[in-house]
């Protein structure tokens, strides 16, 4: 077998620049299926770690995953909204340890712009339950203060101190903004690769005093001016909803029943954990689709391989009636087509997966700053090693083509030599 390698190594040497080709497709084919199955594993875990440690989310009868995308998300409208006694009789029931209200509806270029209290700051967690930190500045405590995600301040250029106008309704345009009550930027959170680095923060009693003056998204004219509202003692009427936190995991169910049965308003509560899974199920196509096209990469790349391989194949047919006549048995020719297979497979999957986590590395901040999306540098997994060997050994099988007629060929061959 030793002699049968250095062969295959000798001709591989060769054919360097056809061997070379060769790797560098199956290297492409091993980064696009790997990429594509990091990425793919790393979205889905972003996706799950969007909210963390929150038990119930609480809001107008509607679909878990409407509830979901319009509350976590930032994405669409509630139905209903709901009513402030009922979150603060919520809140306060025995079995929660704390609720967090949450008021949407204007935007802000773009931005979406959610009320909410103190207990967002202290309560609202992502990731592995790691809670929200500030890269500058504090909560807010004045009526007209913000707290920006990161992706706010960075797209817009914003900084501690800086003033902005929020509009009513998600479209931001003249008509709609309430130009005569700028906020002023008091703090900036870290970044956590989730839609709270897309939010603008403000407090409760804020949303209120925007719209006074407003009926139905229109301008009544008669807006009382900011130190005029900063006198009021301002008290919501409705929020959008609210997330809860338990004291105890075995409570959920029953407090969960409760919300969905309550009298005085429809209500809805899901678990976000299932809710999340049901909404990812639902792009499940997209994420399939993208490992079918990686695999397709692959074959291309094998088909590839095979084609150097039977056009070089024709061009040394002299060379294996030489190795036949030195005394090379069929089994031999068989044996060093498959190893020269297996060795341009092996290095096109060395080089392609270190080309991968040198890309990984340099892409991580990109696609983390505009997608949300983390990337670890991690070992690769069983799962990863898994498709490594199939690929390995896929390219066994495609071997098996040219070893084959190699060894016909060697055996018409060797009878005629003609030297």
């Amino acid at each position: 077998m030793s002699i049968t390698l250095k062969l295959a190594w000798k001709s591989l040497l060769n054919r360097k620049t056809t061997a070379l080709l060769t790797v560098m497709t199956v290297a492409i084919s091993v980064i696009l299926l790997m990429g594509v199955e990091r990425i793919r594993t790393q979205a889905k875990s972003s996706f799950a770690n969007t909210i963390s440690g929150t038990d119930l989310i609480v809001g107008g009868r509607s679909g878990q995953v409407n509830l979901l995308l319009y509350s976590v998300f930032r994405i669409g409208n509630a139905t209903n909204n709901i009513d402030w006694k009922s979150f603060e009789e919520f809140s306060h029931h025995r079995s929660v340890d704390w609720a967090i209200p949450i008021s949407l509806g204007d935007s802000h270029k773009g931005f979406r712009v959610m009320g909410t209290n103190h207990s967002y700051f202290e309560h609202y967690q992502y990731g592995q339950k790691q809670a929200l930190s500030f890269a500058s500045g504090h909560q807010f405590n004045g009526l007209f203060e913000t707290v920006l995600g990161s992706d706010v301040a960075k797209s817009l250029g914003y900084d501690i101190g800086s003033k902005l106008i929020i509009a009513h309704g998600i479209s931001d345009v003249g008509f709609s903004r309430h130009d005569n009550l700028p906020f002023k930027v008091v703090g900036i959170l870290a970044p956590t690769g989730t839609p709270v680095d897309k939010t603008v923060h403000v407090s409760l009693e804020a949303i209120e005093a925007i719209h006074v003056g407003w009926e139905s998204g229109a301008n009544l004219g008669n807006t009382p001016s900011k130190k005029q509202l900063e006198q009021v003692d301002f008290q919501p009427k409705q929020i959008t909803a609210m997330m809860i936190g338990l004291k105890s995991k075995i409570q959920t169910f029953a407090l969960q029943r409760q919300i969905n049965t309550y009298p005085d308003e429809p209500l809805s509560a899901i678990l976000p954990g299932i809710a999340l899974h049901e909404l990812w199920a639902m792009m499940s196509i997209a994420e399939q689709a993208l490992l079918v096209v990686s695999v397709f990469v692959v074959i291309a790349g094998f088909l590839g391989m095979l084609s150097s391989l039977l056009t070089s194949l024709q061009e040394r047919r002299r060379e294996m009636a030489i190795l036949r006549a030195m005394g090379a048995r069929p089994k031999h020719i068989f044996a060093l087509l498959i190893c020269e297979a297996s060795g341009l497979t092996l290095l096109g999957i060395t080089v392609g997966i270190s080309l991968l986590f040198t890309l990984l590395t340099l892409a991580a901040p990109f696609v983390r700053a505009h997608y949300g999306i983390n990337i670890e540098i991690s070992a690769i997994t069983s799962h990863e090693w898994l498709l490594l060997g199939c690929v390995q050994f896929a390219s066994i099988v495609i071997g098996f083509i040219p070893a084959f007629r190699a060894y016909r060929q060697s055996l018409s061959d060797g009878m005629t030599i003609r030297i």
